[in-house]
Protein backbone atom coordinates (compact mmCIF):
# COMPACT_ATOMS: atom_id res chain seq x y z
CA UNK A 1 0.00 0.00 0.00
CA UNK A 2 0.94 3.10 -1.07
CA UNK A 3 1.94 5.70 1.97
CA UNK A 4 0.10 8.78 1.84
CA UNK A 5 2.46 12.16 2.30
CA UNK A 6 0.92 15.43 3.66
CA UNK A 7 2.33 18.38 2.26
CA UNK A 8 2.49 21.18 4.39
CA UNK A 9 3.01 24.81 3.34
CA UNK A 10 5.87 26.39 3.87
CA UNK A 11 5.67 29.12 6.27
CA UNK A 12 5.97 32.65 4.70
CA UNK A 13 7.59 35.21 6.68
CA UNK A 14 5.73 38.59 7.18
CA UNK A 15 7.47 41.87 7.14
CA UNK A 16 6.67 45.28 9.17
CA UNK A 17 6.94 48.35 7.29
CA UNK A 18 7.29 51.26 9.58
CA UNK A 19 6.36 54.62 7.63
CA UNK A 20 7.54 57.41 9.08
CA UNK A 21 4.65 60.25 9.07
CA UNK A 22 6.43 63.53 9.43
CA UNK A 23 4.53 66.06 11.74
CA UNK A 24 3.92 69.16 10.28
CA UNK A 25 6.35 71.93 11.49
CA UNK A 26 3.10 74.13 11.78
CA UNK A 27 -0.38 73.55 12.19
CA UNK A 28 -3.13 75.78 11.83
CA UNK A 29 -6.80 76.26 12.54
CA UNK A 30 -8.33 79.32 10.71
CA UNK A 31 -10.46 81.83 13.45
CA UNK A 32 -12.26 84.07 10.46
CA UNK A 33 -13.73 83.70 7.13
CA UNK A 34 -11.18 85.78 5.50
CA UNK A 35 -7.74 85.82 7.73
CA UNK A 36 -6.21 84.95 10.63
CA UNK A 37 -5.51 81.26 12.67
CA UNK A 38 -4.40 79.74 15.79
CA UNK A 39 -1.42 77.71 15.20
CA UNK A 40 0.66 75.11 17.08
CA UNK A 41 4.33 74.75 16.90
CA UNK A 42 7.47 73.41 18.95
CA UNK A 43 9.97 76.75 19.52
CA UNK A 44 11.96 74.24 21.63
CA UNK A 45 14.36 74.42 18.87
CA UNK A 46 14.25 77.52 16.43
CA UNK A 47 15.37 76.95 13.03
CA UNK A 48 15.04 78.86 9.54
CA UNK A 49 12.80 75.61 8.47
CA UNK A 50 10.54 76.82 11.11
CA UNK A 51 10.77 80.56 10.32
CA UNK A 52 9.95 79.85 6.94
CA UNK A 53 6.72 77.71 7.10
CA UNK A 54 5.61 80.56 9.56
CA UNK A 55 6.42 82.82 6.71
CA UNK A 56 4.03 80.17 4.48
CA UNK A 57 1.63 80.54 7.22
CA UNK A 58 1.36 84.18 7.29
CA UNK A 59 1.22 84.40 3.46
CA UNK A 60 -2.21 82.80 3.90
CA UNK A 61 -3.69 84.07 7.27
CA UNK A 62 -1.71 87.54 7.67
CA UNK A 63 -2.28 86.56 11.39
CA UNK A 64 -0.76 83.52 13.69
CA UNK A 65 -1.81 83.20 17.45
CA UNK A 66 0.89 80.64 19.32
CA UNK A 67 -0.11 79.78 22.79
CA UNK A 68 2.32 79.56 25.58
CA UNK A 69 5.27 79.31 23.20
CA UNK A 70 7.83 79.40 26.15
CA UNK A 71 9.91 82.45 24.45
CA UNK A 72 11.77 84.72 26.59
CA UNK A 73 13.76 88.11 25.45
CA UNK A 74 16.89 86.10 24.16
CA UNK A 75 15.25 83.61 21.75
CA UNK A 76 12.36 85.89 20.69
CA UNK A 77 15.31 87.99 19.35
CA UNK A 78 16.68 84.94 18.01
CA UNK A 79 13.85 84.21 16.06
CA UNK A 80 12.86 87.33 14.83
CA UNK A 81 16.43 87.68 12.80
CA UNK A 82 15.46 85.12 11.04
CA UNK A 83 13.16 86.46 9.33
CA UNK A 84 15.17 89.01 8.03
CA UNK A 85 16.52 92.90 9.16
CA UNK A 86 15.26 94.25 12.67
CA UNK A 87 13.85 97.54 13.11
CA UNK A 88 15.42 98.74 16.72
CA UNK A 89 14.37 101.08 19.06
CA UNK A 90 17.90 103.10 19.77
CA UNK A 91 16.88 105.94 17.47
CA UNK A 92 13.76 106.48 19.79
CA UNK A 93 15.35 106.21 23.00
CA UNK A 94 18.52 108.22 22.47
CA UNK A 95 16.34 110.81 20.33
CA UNK A 96 13.65 111.45 23.07
CA UNK A 97 16.28 110.86 26.25
CA UNK A 98 14.18 107.54 27.27
CA UNK A 99 15.43 104.75 28.83
CA UNK A 100 15.04 100.93 27.48
CA UNK A 101 14.42 98.69 29.90
CA UNK A 102 14.40 95.95 27.71
CA UNK A 103 17.41 93.39 27.59
CA UNK A 104 17.51 94.15 23.66
CA UNK A 105 17.04 97.49 21.62
CA UNK A 106 15.38 95.18 18.83
CA UNK A 107 12.16 95.05 21.54
CA UNK A 108 9.83 97.41 21.53
CA UNK A 109 7.95 98.13 24.55
CA UNK A 110 4.39 98.46 23.67
CA UNK A 111 3.15 97.45 27.28
CA UNK A 112 2.34 99.71 30.21
CA UNK A 113 5.40 98.85 32.31
CA UNK A 114 7.46 102.33 33.53
CA UNK A 115 11.30 101.67 33.42
CA UNK A 116 11.46 101.45 37.20
CA UNK A 117 9.05 98.14 36.86
CA UNK A 118 5.51 100.22 37.58
CA UNK A 119 2.54 100.39 35.93
CA UNK A 120 1.97 103.35 33.68
CA UNK A 121 -0.35 105.87 34.76
CA UNK A 122 -3.24 107.37 32.38
CA UNK A 123 -2.38 110.95 31.66
CA UNK A 124 1.91 110.98 31.57
CA UNK A 125 3.18 111.73 28.64
CA UNK A 126 4.26 108.09 28.03
CA UNK A 127 0.80 107.24 27.86
CA UNK A 128 -0.45 110.16 25.76
CA UNK A 129 1.98 108.69 23.39
CA UNK A 130 0.71 105.04 23.33
CA UNK A 131 -2.28 106.11 22.95
CA UNK A 132 -2.18 105.55 19.01
CA UNK A 133 -2.24 102.41 19.61
CA UNK A 134 -5.70 102.74 20.31
CA UNK A 135 -5.89 103.03 16.64
CA UNK A 136 -5.91 100.91 13.43
CA UNK A 137 -2.26 100.72 12.19
CA UNK A 138 0.52 99.31 10.62
CA UNK A 139 4.24 99.03 12.36
CA UNK A 140 6.38 101.79 10.86
CA UNK A 141 4.49 103.24 8.06
CA UNK A 142 5.64 106.25 8.85
CA UNK A 143 9.16 105.62 8.53
CA UNK A 144 11.28 105.34 5.36
CA UNK A 145 11.34 101.96 5.18
CA UNK A 146 7.90 100.08 6.19
CA UNK A 147 7.80 97.20 8.53
CA UNK A 148 7.50 93.57 7.36
CA UNK A 149 6.49 90.71 9.86
CA UNK A 150 5.87 91.46 13.89
CA UNK A 151 6.20 89.48 16.48
CA UNK A 152 4.85 90.42 19.68
CA UNK A 153 5.30 88.31 22.87
CA UNK A 154 3.18 88.47 26.20
CA UNK A 155 5.47 88.28 29.13
CA UNK A 156 3.01 89.33 32.08
CA UNK A 157 -1.18 89.81 31.57
CA UNK A 158 -3.56 91.69 33.36
CA UNK A 159 -6.70 89.65 34.76
CA UNK A 160 -8.59 88.21 31.45
CA UNK A 161 -11.70 90.35 32.30
CA UNK A 162 -10.38 93.87 32.59
CA UNK A 163 -9.67 93.89 28.90
CA UNK A 164 -6.30 94.48 27.00
CA UNK A 165 -7.02 92.23 23.77
CA UNK A 166 -5.67 93.28 20.22
CA UNK A 167 -7.21 93.27 17.19
CA UNK A 168 -7.15 92.96 13.52
CA UNK A 169 -8.05 94.22 10.26
CA UNK A 170 -8.06 92.41 7.13
CA UNK A 171 -6.87 94.91 4.35
CA UNK A 172 -6.82 92.18 1.84
CA UNK A 173 -10.46 91.47 1.90
CA UNK A 174 -11.68 94.93 2.54
CA UNK A 175 -9.42 96.19 -0.38
CA UNK A 176 -10.90 92.98 -2.98
CA UNK A 177 -14.40 94.15 -1.89
CA UNK A 178 -14.41 97.61 -2.66
CA UNK A 179 -16.21 98.53 -6.25
CA UNK A 180 -13.46 98.97 -8.84
CA UNK A 181 -14.52 102.41 -9.53
CA UNK A 182 -13.26 102.88 -6.43
CA UNK A 183 -9.95 100.74 -6.63
CA UNK A 184 -9.20 102.95 -9.65
CA UNK A 185 -9.65 105.64 -7.61
CA UNK A 186 -7.24 105.00 -4.57
CA UNK A 187 -4.76 102.76 -6.87
CA UNK A 188 -2.24 105.38 -7.36
CA UNK A 189 -2.56 107.56 -4.47
CA UNK A 190 0.70 108.27 -2.45
CA UNK A 191 -0.42 108.90 1.13
CA UNK A 192 2.31 110.55 3.39
CA UNK A 193 2.64 108.88 7.07
CA UNK A 194 3.48 110.53 9.83
CA UNK A 195 3.63 108.99 13.44
CA UNK A 196 2.50 112.15 14.80
CA UNK A 197 -0.96 112.29 13.07
CA UNK A 198 -1.72 109.22 14.82
CA UNK A 199 -0.58 110.53 18.26
CA UNK A 200 -2.35 114.23 17.66
CA UNK A 201 -5.53 112.17 16.65
CA UNK A 202 -5.40 109.88 19.69
CA UNK A 203 -4.88 113.06 21.81
CA UNK A 204 -7.88 115.28 20.49
CA UNK A 205 -11.43 115.55 22.08
CA UNK A 206 -14.72 115.54 20.56
CA UNK A 207 -14.76 119.46 19.86
CA UNK A 208 -11.35 118.43 18.19
CA UNK A 209 -9.17 120.10 20.69
CA UNK A 210 -5.45 118.62 20.85
CA UNK A 211 -4.03 118.33 24.29
CA UNK A 212 -2.11 121.07 25.17
CA UNK A 213 1.36 119.05 25.48
CA UNK A 214 1.27 117.86 21.97
CA UNK A 215 -0.17 121.04 20.32
CA UNK A 216 3.27 121.44 20.12
CA UNK A 217 5.93 122.15 16.94
CA UNK A 218 7.50 118.78 18.10
CA UNK A 219 4.10 117.03 17.44
CA UNK A 220 3.21 119.02 13.95
CA UNK A 221 3.57 116.37 11.22
CA UNK A 222 3.85 119.15 8.97
CA UNK A 223 6.77 120.14 10.55
CA UNK A 224 8.62 117.08 10.06
CA UNK A 225 8.93 114.71 7.60
CA UNK A 226 6.94 111.99 6.02
CA UNK A 227 6.92 108.58 5.24
CA UNK A 228 5.52 107.99 1.70
CA UNK A 229 3.87 104.68 0.87
CA UNK A 230 1.18 103.81 -2.10
CA UNK A 231 -2.11 102.55 -1.17
CA UNK A 232 -4.38 100.46 -0.64
CA UNK A 233 -1.60 100.51 2.30
CA UNK A 234 -3.61 102.72 4.70
CA UNK A 235 -3.54 103.15 8.52
CA UNK A 236 -3.64 105.85 11.37
CA UNK A 237 -0.67 107.71 10.59
CA UNK A 238 -1.99 108.58 7.05
CA UNK A 239 -2.51 112.32 7.31
CA UNK A 240 -2.65 113.25 3.55
CA UNK A 241 -2.64 111.97 0.06
CA UNK A 242 0.23 113.74 -2.12
CA UNK A 243 -0.93 116.19 -4.42
CA UNK A 244 -4.83 116.43 -2.80
CA UNK A 245 -6.21 119.20 -0.40
CA UNK A 246 -5.15 118.01 2.97
CA UNK A 247 -8.30 118.13 3.90
CA UNK A 248 -10.07 116.97 1.28
CA UNK A 249 -7.23 114.10 1.58
CA UNK A 250 -8.26 113.30 5.32
CA UNK A 251 -11.57 112.89 5.02
CA UNK A 252 -11.43 110.46 2.00
CA UNK A 253 -8.55 108.55 4.16
CA UNK A 254 -10.84 108.39 7.27
CA UNK A 255 -13.48 106.96 4.93
CA UNK A 256 -11.39 104.10 3.92
CA UNK A 257 -10.22 103.61 7.58
CA UNK A 258 -14.10 103.38 8.94
CA UNK A 259 -14.87 100.58 6.33
CA UNK A 260 -12.24 98.35 6.84
CA UNK A 261 -13.22 98.75 10.84
CA UNK A 262 -15.95 96.17 10.26
CA UNK A 263 -16.60 92.98 11.71
CA UNK A 264 -16.81 91.84 7.94
CA UNK A 265 -12.82 92.33 7.97
CA UNK A 266 -11.61 92.17 12.05
CA UNK A 267 -11.00 89.75 14.80
CA UNK A 268 -10.06 90.13 18.70
CA UNK A 269 -7.07 88.27 19.87
CA UNK A 270 -7.77 87.11 23.90
CA UNK A 271 -4.82 87.06 25.55
CA UNK A 272 -4.39 84.14 28.28
CA UNK A 273 -0.73 83.26 29.27
CA UNK A 274 2.60 84.42 29.10
CA UNK A 275 4.47 83.20 26.71
CA UNK A 276 1.42 83.84 23.95
CA UNK A 277 2.84 84.83 20.82
CA UNK A 278 1.26 86.50 17.88
CA UNK A 279 2.58 87.18 14.28
CA UNK A 280 1.40 89.02 11.58
CA UNK A 281 2.27 90.80 8.59
CA UNK A 282 1.83 94.25 8.22
CA UNK A 283 1.84 94.50 4.59
CA UNK A 284 -1.99 93.02 4.48
CA UNK A 285 -3.12 93.70 8.03
CA UNK A 286 -3.75 96.48 10.27
CA UNK A 287 -3.89 95.99 14.22
CA UNK A 288 -4.73 98.04 17.60
CA UNK A 289 -4.76 97.44 21.18
CA UNK A 290 -8.17 97.60 23.50
CA UNK A 291 -8.47 99.57 26.37
CA UNK A 292 -9.74 98.39 29.55
CA UNK A 293 -10.12 98.45 32.77
CA UNK A 294 -6.51 97.19 34.21
CA UNK A 295 -4.99 100.52 32.99
CA UNK A 296 -3.48 102.12 35.88
CA UNK A 297 -3.68 98.76 37.99
CA UNK A 298 -2.04 95.84 36.55
CA UNK A 299 0.93 95.59 34.21
CA UNK A 300 0.29 94.21 30.67
CA UNK A 301 3.78 93.93 29.75
CA UNK A 302 3.81 92.92 25.77
CA UNK A 303 7.67 93.38 23.49
CA UNK A 304 7.48 93.50 20.24
CA UNK A 305 10.16 92.19 17.20
CA UNK A 306 9.76 94.25 13.92
CA UNK A 307 10.50 92.94 10.89
CA UNK A 308 11.73 95.66 7.81
CA UNK A 309 10.35 94.38 4.80
CA UNK A 310 12.34 92.46 2.67
CA UNK A 311 10.08 93.38 -0.38
CA UNK A 312 10.44 95.42 -3.43
CA UNK A 313 7.88 98.01 -2.00
CA UNK A 314 9.48 98.23 1.18
CA UNK A 315 10.99 101.76 0.35
CA UNK A 316 7.89 103.05 -1.05
CA UNK A 317 8.46 106.52 -2.14
CA UNK A 318 11.08 107.40 -0.03
CA UNK A 319 14.90 107.37 -0.67
CA UNK A 320 16.62 103.73 -0.49
CA UNK A 321 18.45 103.14 2.44
CA UNK A 322 17.43 106.75 3.98
CA UNK A 323 17.74 106.14 8.01
CA UNK A 324 15.52 109.09 9.55
CA UNK A 325 12.57 108.39 12.11
CA UNK A 326 9.68 110.06 11.87
CA UNK A 327 9.41 112.88 14.13
CA UNK A 328 13.11 112.40 15.40
CA UNK A 329 14.13 114.15 11.89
Amino acid sequence: MASVQVLTATSVPTYTTSLRVEEPLVKYRQIHPTFGAEATADFSQITQDLVDEIKRGLAKYGVLVFRKTGLDDARHVEMSHLFGDLDDIAPFVNGLGQKNRLSSDYLFDVGNVNPDNTVMQPGGMRDLLLRCNYHFHADSAFNPRRAGVSLLLAHELPPEELGGDTEFADTRSAYESLSPERKEEINDWVVMNSQLQCRRNANTDENGVINPLLATDEFDPMKHRFGKHKLPRIAAHAHHVQGMDVDEGQKKLKELLEYVDNPKFTFRVKWQDPGDLVVWDNTCVLHRAIPGGYAGKYKRDLRRTTVHDMGPQAWGLNEVGATWRSGLD
